[in-house]
């Protein structure tokens, strides 16, 4: 009995506990929700009363911007005090007729000139391209003017923006900028990349295309390029433009193609100006497995080059041509074409720089005296193709048109390997804000330097070297790489 009395003052007591705790909150609720509208309706309204008889020094002002002063803040970089001026189109003509000039008559190429050579498939001719757009189209306009066969011309549009510029979305001011339908009226080939790659993927992405397109062999050149013809011929090499037997720079190729197909060598490259312009044997890429895409930009070809030639693949040097590298474009490609009314050649920087300031005169007749040297050495060279003065075909007066055009590429050579670095036409383009696609072109730059400077990490890593020569000066073998210590810590 006693127990069952105890156990029903448990319960009771249990049950008048809950009881209180919930008429606690109810209170607890009313209460807070009658003084929410005793302060709306009595001590707001007599605070706002007397806050409008008071002046506004002595009122402190609550809104909206609180909040946003408590967020934080990025700091932002300074605004930069110079800005480059509008890139221009370099072939207004192209824009204004459905055709472009014939090319100079000297330079058009036979039908089917490949087959004079013994070639059962017409060499392609890959040009990348990622940004600048006139410097691009100099290089096209270029090699179709000095010989090259337009419909054998592929440029590879590498620029990550999908169908943007198939579609015509983006103008001219845009890094990424390509225009299509001026490619198509001078009769190239375009082919698109599904992504923006590096420049070793790029290189893989030709390597597949032999395999899609059946071709055993290939010509690649980079897009910061002009090329001209031995016009005025060349020793050795070939005669005068006006003379029997002469060759331009794409019969030249076809002979160094045929030359190495005949020679029985395990042959994988051959270069025009180093690898501004260059022949390449896909069978020799496949066998040391491509190009290594961990190095995306610079000693990527140094690493390429050299496991080439630890793999027995030969490597020569050829001439076919001027192939001047350039980071200025003519002002107006018609010249190209030696058309009566082009006018005198000369060039325009896209990305100039910025201007000086009024300097003394010291420092003026210094800048003139090496103006004056560079002049002088424009005078005597051809860029990275020198002519000997004692030539036999430099006997002759050359045609002023080829003469004007190849000092012209000397002194765009020379601009080039001055005192600002060889890349500047990279940054030349600024606009593009609100295309599709649309990347500010300072982040290009920067990023690609990041990822170059990795990529040269890999490459000391991989081989224990800093430098290119990792032969003679390493005495390393093709299956050294990722074996050795880092020879520069001993």
């Amino acid at each position: 009995m006693l127990l069952g009395v105890s156990s029903r003052r448990r319960f009771v007591g249990g049950f008048l506990f809950v009881v209180a705790v919930v008429l606690l909150f109810l209170w607890t609720q009313v209460s807070a929700s009658a003084m929410t509208t005793f302060h709306e309706k009595v001590i707001r309204p007599a605070t706002d009363a007397v806050k409008d008889k008071l002046p506004d020094s002595l009122v402190e002002h609550t809104d909206g911007n609180d909040e946003e002063k408590k967020r934080p803040h990025p700091h932002y970089k300074p605004t930069p005090t110079y800005t480059p001026p509008p890139v221009r189109d370099p072939f207004p003509m192209l824009a204004a007729t459905p055709t472009p000039p014939p090319v100079p008559a000297w330079n058009r190429p036979r039908d089917n000139l490949h087959t004079e050579y013994g070639l059962t498939v017409a060499p392609p001719l890959l040009i990348g391209f990622t940004r600048s757009w006139p410097i691009l189209l100099q290089a096209v306009v270029s090699y179709i003017t000095a010989g090259w066969p337009p419909a054998q011309i592929y440029v590879v549009e590498n620029t990550g923006v999908q169908q943007a510029n198939a579609r015509g979305q983006l103008t001219l001011q845009n890094p990424f900028f390509l225009n299509h339908t001026a490619l198509q009226q001078l009769g190239v080939n375009i082919i698109q990349t599904p992504v923006l790659l590096t420049f070793a993927q790029l290189q893989n992405f030709y390597l597949s295309l032999t395999y899609a397109r059946n071709w055993p062999y290939y010509f690649w050149s980079h897009m910061d390029v002009l090329t001209l013809s031995y016009e005025e011929g060349l020793a050795g090499v070939t005669p005068r433009y006006d003379e029997p037997g002469y060759k331009t720079v794409y019969e030249l190729c076809c002979t160094a193609l045929q030359e190495a197909l005949l020679s029985g060598e395990r042959w994988g490259l051959r270069f025009f100006a180093y690898d501004h312009l260059a022949l390449v044997n896909p069978a020799a890429y496949e066998d040391v497995g491509g190009w290594d895409t961990l190095i995306p930009y610079y000693l990527t070809d140094c690493d390429m080059h050299t496991r080439l030639l630890m793999a027995n693949w030969s490597a020569g040097d050829r001439r076919a041509g001027i192939v001047t590298d350039v980071n200025t474009v003519l002002e107006d490609l018609a010249v190209l074409y030696r058309l009566d009314d082009a006018g005198a050649p000369d060039f325009v920087d896209p990305n100039p720089p910025v201007p000086e300031k009024k300097e003394d005169d010291n420092t003026k007749k210094t800048k003139a005296k090496r103006r004056w040297e560079v002049g002088q050495r424009g005078q005597h060279s051809s860029g990275p193709q020198k002519r000997q003065d004692g030539d036999a075909a430099a006997a002759a007066a050359p045609p002023a048109a080829p003469l004007r055009l190849r000092d012209v590429s000397d002194r765009m050579f020379h601009y080039k390997h001055g005192e600002r670095g060889r890349n500047t036409w990279q940054a030349g383009q600024k606009g593009g804000f609100g295309e599709k696609f649309y990347y500010p072109a300072q982040g290009i730059a920067e990023g690609i330097d990041i990822i170059t400077e990795a990529g040269r990490e890999v490459y000391r890593r991989k081989w224990g070297h800093r430098d290119c020569d990792l032969i003679d000066a390493a005495g390393l073998q093709l299956w050294d790489q990722w074996m050795v210590e880092k020879d520069w810590e001993k």
